[in-house]
């Protein structure tokens, strides 16, 4: 039942990821409760059964994609850019591939805990003067249209889960929102400022350099990219079809603010939150705090660039930085800003111990002033009464979108691992027993999905070997309490079975789409245990509070305005359009099985 993802979804995610001690429980007496008898939503229907009719009533715990979904309307409004509506909510899809779903389930169901995840949010300085955004020369998919908005879409994200009640499938509310990195775009401190504020509560300004103008690409005058304020440039995007929109440009640098989640929240590392662009060597930070930003190069270099960074064999960026200095008398000059600088991986930290970004908590968001020493982004936390979250930095310093583990962290995995589990299985299957363990039900949080790890050597920590993803599915199979493995990067919502010739020993990896890019979501996620020797994770797509519909004359440019707009525009985007994807059937969306999902596996 998983979707496949397109070759096409494939090169456009790399020209785009590769440029440019606190307790969160559920509510007390909630979670570990017997459920009464539940009645299925009215959206579930197993996968063995499609297609059958879906029947749609309002739920009383706050909308989600069981209930309604942003699709593109009917004829294009201009050339081929089509407005969003309202459209139904996708069904539920029991997925048993690793365990039989067996009847009666919901009358044992016991709910063990709910939060919600999300995923790769980009908060995007985009007058940054390292951005490269002159890619889109060589692929129209290498810049968005919508960046501009990021900041004021995850304000409306956070709106959204704030005004969730309980789960659909437990009732429990959520408990904690853990992100999985590519939390910002660029690595800089403003953007990780904004990012902290965003989920802590507090007013943002999403503008840098000169506080009275925008000097970025979308008022630079090149046809190359979408100029919604100038009515005589006919850019590429407008003769797409793309609005104009005077006034744009001041009303996505004014200040916004955000309510911050009301519920605890966790972080993990991504490549873009560890390298400038996700894949920069972190020598390049003086380009950023500079006043020259280069909005066009040659053809040639513009390909020398794309093949640097689809072989990701210039870990000191030296294509790049090349580029960048050879061009530097026909760059823009643009207003130096030292709020731009690079953050080191113990910049980041500090940060999140910043109690002034505490929020609901806890302060750190995962890590402690422990991790300081040796600037370690791994950590493992409760979750709820024997369930136990464990976050692990997948990321590479040197210069490189790929991810993977050091031995020193995978065997801190495999310990943390261990010491939750009582029984387990060594490298060679041996059954292994470790009765001082406590048994705990066990949910592996990661930014890189397992096919986007490699063994590339970081030229950062040479003195480490590198681990890929088949190394870490082949660890987390040897503790049969390890329900799922939950990640991002790749923008796609897919679910993967890992199966096991012993079924204890399976897993589920779930590859949530991101927030920047068609098709918007983060996801709501609900364990409960069946009282048949199986488990439950539902997983449930969510929107932000954002309407569906936008101004019918793009004259809304509230922030709530602009929210919408920002969807409607990712949904725009190159190719997305039109053709077999323009349905919202395949592709980044993921299938059914990919999207609101029951998946049942054994439990420990």
């Amino acid at each position: 039942m998983a979707g496949t993802e397109p070759a096409s979804a494939i090169n456009r995610r790399r020209f785009l990821l590769a440029s440019a001690a606190a307790v969160a429980a559920g509510a007390p007496g909630t979670a570990g409760a017997l459920l009464p008898r539940q009645r299925a939503h009215p959206s579930v229907r197993d996968a063995s059964r499609m297609p059958a009719r879906t029947t749609r009533r309002p739920a009383p715990y706050g909308t989600t994609t069981l209930e309604t979904t942003a699709r593109l309307g009917g004829a294009p409004h201009t050339g081929t850019y089509r407005r969003l509506v309202p459209g139904p909510g996708w069904p539920l899809v029991v997925r048993g591939e690793l365990a039989p779903p067996r009847a009666g389930r919901e009358d044992r169901r016991t709910a063990l805990a709910c939060f919600v995840q999300f995923t790769d949010l980009h908060l995007a300085d985009v007058q940054n003067p390292l951005r490269t955004e002159f890619l889109r020369s060589h692929a129209a998919t290498a810049w968005r249209a919508q960046e501009a908005l990021t900041v004021a879409g995850a304000v409306a994200l956070v709106e959204q889960v704030n005004a969730l009640g309980g789960g659909p499938h437990t009732h429990l509310p959520p408990a904690f929102v853990m992100t999985t990195g590519d939390n910002v775009d660029n690595n800089s401190a403003i953007e990780l400022e904004w990012f902290l504020t965003l989920m802590s509560g507090g007013r943002i300004t999403p503008n840098t350099g000169d506080p009275t103008a925008y000097e970025g690409v979308q008022n630079s005058g090149l046809p190359l990219y979408w100029h919604p304020g100038d009515s005589a440039l006919r850019d590429l995007d407008k003769r797409r079809g793309l609005p104009l929109i005077p006034g744009f440009l001041d009303a996505v640098t004014r200040p916004v603010s955000s309510p911050g989640l009301r519920i605890p929240w966790y972080s993990t590392v991504g490549n873009h939150d560890d390298l400038p662009g996700g894949c920069l060597s972190p020598a390049l930070g003086d380009f950023a705090v500079g006043s020259r930003k280069l909005l066009s190069v040659p053809a040639a270099d513009t390909a020398a660039y794309a093949r640097a960074l689809g072989s990701g064999d210039d870990p000191k960026s030296e294509v790049l930085k090349a580029i960048l200095s050879r061009h530097t008398a026909s760059a823009r000059t643009v207003t130096a800003d030292e709020r731009r600088r690079l953050c080191t991986p113990h910049d980041y930290l500090a940060a999140h111990l910043d109690p002034a970004h505490a929020g609901a908590g806890p302060v750190g968001h995962g890590y402690t002033e422990d991790h300081l020493d040796g600037e370690r982004m791994y950590y493992s936390f409760r979750i709820a009464e024997n369930v136990i979250g464990i976050s692990i930095d997948t990321t590479y310093r040197s210069g490189h979108y790929e991810g993977s583990l050091g031995t020193g962290q995978l065997r801190w995995l495999e310990r943390t691992l261990a010491a939750h589990s009582s029984r387990s299985y060594d490298a060679d299957g041996r059954l292994v027993r470790n009765m001082s363990a406590d048994d705990a039900r066990i949910l592996v949080f990661s930014h890189h999905h397992s096919p986007s790890m490699t063994r590339r050597p970081d030229a950062a920590r040479t003195d480490e070997p590198r681990h890929d993803g088949a190394e870490v599915i082949a660890l987390l199979g040897r503790f049969p309490n390890v329900v799922a493995w939950i990640n991002g990067h790749s923008h796609v919502n897919r679910i993967t079975p890992h199966a096991h010739a012993t079924p204890a020993r399976s897993f589920w990896e779930v590859n949530t789409a991101s927030h920047v890019d068609y098709p918007h979501h983060a996801r709501l996620f609900e364990l409960a245990d069946n009282g048949d020797g199986t488990v439950s994770l539902f997983t449930t797509l969510i929107e932000s509070a954002a309407p569906h519909r936008t101004a019918p004359g793009f004259d809304d440019l509230s922030a709530v305005g602009l929210a919408s707009l920002y969807r409607e525009l990712a949904y725009n985007a190159p190719g997305l359009a039109t053709g077999a994807r323009a349905g919202v059937q395949e592709g980044w969306a993921g299938g059914a099985g990919d999207r609101n999902t029951e998946l049942v596996g054994i439990t420990a």
